[in-house]
């Protein structure tokens, strides 16, 4: 398990043809920001702007403050990278998660699958990723309703990332 930052972009998937413009001054605009953090892997598929650190001298910190400043991203998240599949999802998402879930009282487990070949479908992925959740912290109860906290699982291209929560982004389209 490693840890990555995920952004979404929000505005800019209406811009229809110039849509590839914005998101290259997006990116352009997040690697010039994560100069000083060390060295990231930046890059976007599906208004997802993944940020990957390169190696043990990035500041996946400073980073994650870093891209909460950067006009064009709605949101900005720390989410633990998985291989996909479940059996490693299990293995590390309740360890991920301590630090959410251990004095949280509620939470939900959402699931987003992009890629539609993984074999369990979104309500199963919640539902089993949920039950894991609840076996390593006794003190929750699932409440789809209100929750304390919501875990989301993505299902992507190359890996599966498991999150709690996200930050409000700068918003609107990026500048330059």
């Amino acid at each position: 398990m490693r840890e990555v930052i995920l952004g979404k972009c929000g505005e800019m998937a209406l811009k229809g043809l110039n849509r590839t413009d914005f998101e290259s001054i997006l990116l352009k605009n997040l690697r010039h920001r994560l100069l000083s953090c060390g060295k990231f892997d930046v890059s976007i598929s599906q208004s997802t702007i993944y940020i990957r650190p390169l190696g043990e001298s990035a500041d996946i910190d400073a980073a994650f403050d870093a891209a909460l400043k950067v006009f064009g991203l709605s949101a900005v998240s720390r989410a633990a990278a998985f291989e996909k599949d479940m059996d490693a999802i299990f293995a590390g998402a309740p360890e991920y998660l301590q630090k959410y879930l251990s004095c949280a009282r509620t939470f939900k487990v959402e699931a987003k699958r992009a890629d539609k070949t993984f074999p369990l479908k979104s309500p199963d992925i919640c539902r089993e990723l949920g039950g894991k959740l609840l076996e390593s912290f006794p003190n929750l109860k699932v409440d789809v309703n209100k929750p304390d906290v919501i875990v989301t699982v993505e299902i992507r291209e190359r890996e599966a990332y498991v999150r709690a929560g996200q930050h409000k982004g700068a918003g609107g389209l990026p500048i330059g």
